[in-house]
């Protein structure tokens, strides 16, 4: 198990530690978990209260956090602090470099040096693998594939005909990518025929694709998805969509055919994205929304079908309402239809009343 004081452990994160820098540290878990000799963090301010009853030997917090019974190590993002802490003392799996024998590379391929191929994988014609790939057991690459150093495919991960990747991109278990657009186009008969999806996708550096996440190659052109973005379990991306730079596609988003996806924008889990929408840089897109038109950057959009996140934060809190409301208008409309005969019978008596 890896260890360090925790003054060690402060000049590698370049944080201020307010506490005692000999304690031995084995480790990091969460708030509620951890232990005398285990550091936290808390990036949350739900978790905030917690932090003063925790047994963490130190928990990493911003600079301006109150202070607490446990030491603290202080510095502007906890949260990325708590990545790099947790690397320090986890140990990823080590695979050495070799082609396992079962392996099924074509003559063709070009592997670079240092590469692990595992049980059963398969790479097939004309593929260009760069420097410390690593394939792991059952990992497919149709032909003609390119993908940069450092390529790392979890079991069962496929990459399609001609698909490019850049460096450093991980695709974890069963992503595939370059499978079929979902092309058809109905014919005199009435039945669809398939339409040939000809384009491959194209995936930047330093991009993660995570488990079962598809990217459809496209029917001309190419799917794109730009250096440093993250797609995340269960996403559809349609064929010819481009995705741009440090974009994060959470949990069962789908979008169709040919969206455009800017930088630095987030759609959270279950977004939806019609075909042919444009979305803007550092745009939001909050869980479950649904979008069906072009969403100009910098927007927080919400709902289904979506709309700006603060007038749907309003509807929302009208609709909780809308029972307490009906009744309401019940009892208004039930009040004039008792008014409306005494008010018309008194108009009817005044007019009576006046001189001819």
């Amino acid at each position: 198990m890896n260890s360090m004081t925790l003054g060690e452990l402060a000049s590698r994160l370049g944080a201020e530690l307010r506490g005692d820098a000999s304690l031995e540290i084995t480790g990091i878990k969460g708030i509620e978990e951890a232990g005398p000799n285990e550091i936290s963090f808390v990036s949350n301010p739900h978790y905030a209260a917690l932090a003063r009853t925790t047994r963490a030997a130190a928990v990493i917090v911003e600079p301006a956090f109150q202070e607490i019974p446990a030491a603290t190590l202080r510095i502007q993002n906890p949260y990325l602090a708590f990545s790099r802490a947790l690397a320090f003392f986890y140990t990823p799996p080590a695979y050495p470099t070799g082609i396992h024998p079962t392996a099924v590379i074509d003559l063709t391929a070009e592997i670079g040096e240092g590469a692990h191929i595992g049980p059963y994988a398969v790479v097939g014609p004309r593929v260009r693998l760069g420097p410390h790939a690593t394939l792991l057991a059952h990992v497919v690459l149709y032909p003609g594939v390119q993908a940069g150093s450092h390529f790392f495919a979890h079991a069962h991960a496929v990459v399609r005909e001609n698909c490019v990747l850049g460096d450093h991109v991980t695709l974890e278990n069963g992503a595939i990518i370059g499978s079929d657009g979902f092309g058809f186009a109905k014919n005199e008969s009435g039945q669809w025929e398939k339409i040939p999806q000809s384009g491959p996708v194209r995936i930047g550096s330093r991009v993660d694709v995570q488990a079962n996440a598809t990217i459809d190659r496209a029917t001309v052109g190419a799917t794109e998805i730009g250096d440093g973005s993250k797609v995340d379990n269960l996403v559809q991306i349609g064929h010819g969509s481009r995705v741009g730079q440090n974009t994060l596609l959470c949990a069962q988003t789908g979008l169709a055919g040919s969206s455009v996806i800017g930088n630095n924008a987030i759609l959270a889990g279950q977004v939806g994205i019609a075909g042919h929408c444009a979305v803007g840089d550092n745009v939001i897109l909050t869980a479950q929304s649904g979008v069906s038109h072009d969403v100009p950057t910098g927007k927080m959009i919400s709902g289904s079908p979506g709309f700006d996140n603060r007038t749907w934060l309003r509807a929302v809190a009208i609709f909780q309402r809308l029972p307490e409301l009906v009744k309401r208008i019940g009892k208004l409309e039930a009040k004039l239809k008792i008014d409306a005969p005494q008010e018309n019978a008194q108009s009817e008596n005044q007019h009576l009343e006046k001189p001819e």
